[in-house]
Order: structure tokens, then sequence, then C-alpha cells
């Protein structure tokens, strides 16, 4: 067993892990609904622990997810950035929210992000806005309860400060 001092190893742990949901084959229909994964998980991390999540972790981890999509290197990187720091800036007050209320502010970063995508993705190639590429952020904003828990009783069991 890890021991506590490793909590970045379990960070990053986390982050690999979804990092490997985002890229995980869906049906075709499922696929507009496939939540941020790694999102929520930089976003947990960035409130729990801003010393071992911040900015720079969100592009590194944006940055992979680029790579294994194939899309354009550092679109996500600036996207996952940009919600990271949103996040981070106003932690204190997202922490004492309710989950579902952390939710919302979840669905809204989710939001930002997608749209960051988009403009990026826009700026370089053709790209054409469909109301079904926001259908994830619904999907993020219904897993982030879970999410939530699941990573505090993570950090919580191998007390990771």
């Amino acid at each position: 067993m890890l021991q506590p001092a490793s909590g970045r190893i379990w960070v990053w742990l986390s982050i690999l892990l979804a990092l490997s949901l985002s890229i995980l084959p869906l049906p075709i229909q499922f696929s507009p609904f496939r939540p941020d994964w790694l999102a929520m998980v930089l976003v947990y991390w960035a409130l729990a622990l801003p010393h071992r999540a911040n900015v720079g972790s969100a592009w590194v981890a944006g940055l992979l997810l680029d790579v294994l999509l194939g899309s354009t290197l550092g679109v996500r990187a600036m996207a996952m950035a940009i919600m990271v720091y949103l996040a981070a800036f106003q932690c204190q007050k997202i922490r004492n929210f309710s989950v579902w209320q952390q939710a919302i502010i979840m669905g809204a970063l989710t939001m930002v992000g997608k749209i960051t995508v988009f403009w990026a993705e826009h700026l370089f190639s053709r790209a054409n806005l469909n109301f079904v590429y926001f259908w994830s952020t619904l999907s993020t904003m219904l897993m982030w309860p879970w999410v939530f828990l699941v990573l505090r009783q993570l950090r919580r069991r191998f007390n990771i400060k």
C-alpha cells in the first residue's frame, strides 16, 4: 500500500483513470453523453488540494488528452487550464456549496470548456456547432456528486494531503 506522503501519486493515478475513461469507446448513440471525466477530476483536486492540482497540472493533463484524442494540440489543455483556474479562483466559496450546487457550477465550467474548445477548433479548422455537442454538460452535472464522493473517499482513506 502506498504511504500518505505519496498523495501526488494518487492524484495523478486518478487523472490517468479519467483520461482512460475519456477515450473509452462508446456506442455511437451514447458518445454525445460522455461526461467530461478529466474536468471533474481536475476540478475536484483543485478544490480539495490546490497545492497538488493546479492550472499547470490541468495544462499537462489537457495536453495528454489532446494527444490521446488526436485533436489540435493545446486546445483541450487551454480549456482545462481555464476551467481549473476559474474553479481555483473561487475555491473557498465553491467548497461551502452543497454537492448539487457544485454540480451546477461544474456544468457551467464544462460549458465554458466546451465553448473554449469549439472556439479554438473553429480558429484552426472548420468546426460546426451542434446542439448535441453540449449534451455532455448535462451528464457531467449528473455525474459530479458521484465523482466527488468517490474522490473524497479516496482522499480520506489514503490520507492525501
